[in-house]
């Protein structure tokens, strides 16, 4: 730690200080903590032991649900002790460790959902080319360019947190390590790092978003070339991303496309992009998408469950 630094640890505030709203959110949070992980392992497992899920799309979509896992449970854990104990002492370093990965996986999976984008795009608008285009190395290629952009958005938010002198107040009120509820601690000028937050943050998410609604465009405008049923695969398929695309991208947006300042909405955006949208992930994909539902349940037959 920067030894202009003599703030050593952080007080999480939580989501609420009323005991009665903290045990019933305990319970709530629990619970969807259990039905992200049971459900996005499932479509993991699902994916790796099935043999008709070979196809780019499910292979996208088991790494989206890996990186929910993960993401989720760097947040998720906290809070609930959080609401269980009233409030959170973290250590700086657990802090930036925090922040870190949240801003890692975020990022991995909003260009992830880029590539995801991408490969509709072909499968939909160029049906021919599409075994020709979306072969296994440019899969992974393209895997490994979310997960390089998630590292490169997350360490230049770190850089710009880690370089800032904590001084005095160390109580953030929130349920996690943020950005903004950070720069509000921050004893330093932070016009200048709040503006590299935006650019990094709300830029990046608010381009990625440009980019994803122009590709969906592009291959909603392409369905009337297709037969009824043609038209009507594709269609649940667009849904189910763009649904994921709007339930992750929107909030993102609104907390980081805007000056750095904190609103007392922010923590509920937080818990929606953070906590209820890996839940709902699975979900959106199995319910909407017959081919997973049915590989599921011959998996289920297969293991006499």
């Amino acid at each position: 730690m920067d030894p202009r630094n003599n703030v050593t640890y952080f007080v999480l505030l939580g989501l609420t200080q009323n005991p009665m709203e903290q045990k019933i959110l305990f319970v709530i949070f629990l619970l969807v903590y259990t039905l992200t992980i049971t459900g996005n392992l499932l479509i993991v497992v699902t994916v790796t032991l099935s043999k008709t899920l070979d196809s780019p799309m499910y292979f996208f979509l088991a790494n989206l649900s890996f990186i929910d896992i993960v993401y989720s449970s760097v947040i998720s854990p906290k809070l609930i002790s959080n609401l269980l104990l009233g409030e959170t002492i973290v250590s700086f370093k657990f802090c930036m460790f925090q922040l870190f990965t949240e801003h890692l996986f975020g990022g991995a999976e909003v260009t992830l959902l880029l590539a995801m984008a991408f490969d509709r795009y072909v499968a939909i608008c160029k049906p021919l080319h599409y075994l020709v285009i979306m072969r296994q190395w440019v899969c992974v290629v393209l895997l490994v360019a979310a997960w390089v952009g998630g590292f490169l958005h997350s360490i230049i938010q770190l850089g710009t947190i880690y370089g800032l002198t904590f001084c005095g107040p160390n109580i953030i009120d929130h349920f996690m390590c943020d950005m903004y509820p950070l720069l509000k601690l921050a004893c330093d000028d932070t016009y200048v790092t709040g503006l590299l937050v935006i650019a990094n943050g709300g830029l990046m998410c608010s381009i990625l978003f440009l980019l994803l609604l122009m590709s969906y465009g592009v291959i909603l405008h392409s369905l009337k070339n297709l037969s009824k049923e043609a038209r009507h695969k594709a269609l649940s398929t667009c849904g189910s991303h763009i649904t994921v695309v709007i339930f992750f991208f929107v909030p993102c947006i609104f907390m980081y496309a805007r000056p750095a300042k904190t609103f007392p909405i922010d923590k509920s955006l937080s818990v929606f992009y953070t906590v209820i949208t890996p839940m709902l992930n699975p979900f959106i994909y199995t319910l909407r998408n017959s081919e997973m539902t049915n590989a599921m349940k011959r998996l289920w037959k297969r293991k006499g469950l």
